[in-house]
């Protein structure tokens, strides 16, 4: 008796049901604020904090199988997209952190461009910023390593992660 050529191979379905499983294997250790974040089903997150709670090796392997079994209702490229996010991984993290970087750079280097970033980022710090830049400026004048260096980036990828928009992996 043959399938239906349209239909997928067992093997494939099993493949797609165990990646399923390390997906929601792959929420139990994510954090409370950014499980919060993402739109899961109500019965999904509490699954997932419930397996958090299980210490028992069989139990924890049965209640994954039941996280992989609620996933097939979930869309998991948004969850897939989000990890690789998280990871640093994606493309659109990595031209975030380009940025961020550019813009560190060119409010250390131009006296001007603090009005322009304010400009882009209307939520933004600017007395923080201001300071900062200053910091900064006087460490390298001095020749020493500045951790304001490192401030001065996540001051600046914070207003621009502020301007961008929320996640929802709802279409």
């Amino acid at each position: 008796m043959q399938e239906p050529a349209d239909r997928p191979s067992k093997t494939r379905l099993k493949r797609d049901m165990d990646a399923l499983q390390s997906l929601g294997a792959r929420l139990l250790e994510v954090s409370e604020e950014r499980l919060a974040a993402l739109a899961l089903p109500e019965r999904l997150r509490e699954a997932v904090l419930e397996a958090r709670r299980i210490r028992s090796r069989e139990a924890r392997r049965r209640q994954l199988q039941y996280i992989g079994k609620l996933m097939r209702a979930v869309d998991p490229a948004p969850l897939r997209a989000r990890f690789a996010e998280w990871d640093g991984r994606s493309a659109a993290a990595t031209a975030a952190h380009h940025r961020a970087e550019r813009w560190r750079e060119r409010l250390l280097d131009d006296e001007g461009a603090l009005t322009e970033f304010a400009r882009e980022c209307p939520g933004a710090d600017l007395q923080q910023l201001r300071a900062c830049v200053r910091a900064v400026r006087k460490d390298r004048l001095a020749g020493h390593a500045s951790r304001h260096y490192r401030d001065l980036f996540r001051l600046v990828k914070a207003a621009l992660d502020a301007g961008a928009p929320p996640y929802n992996p709802e279409p």
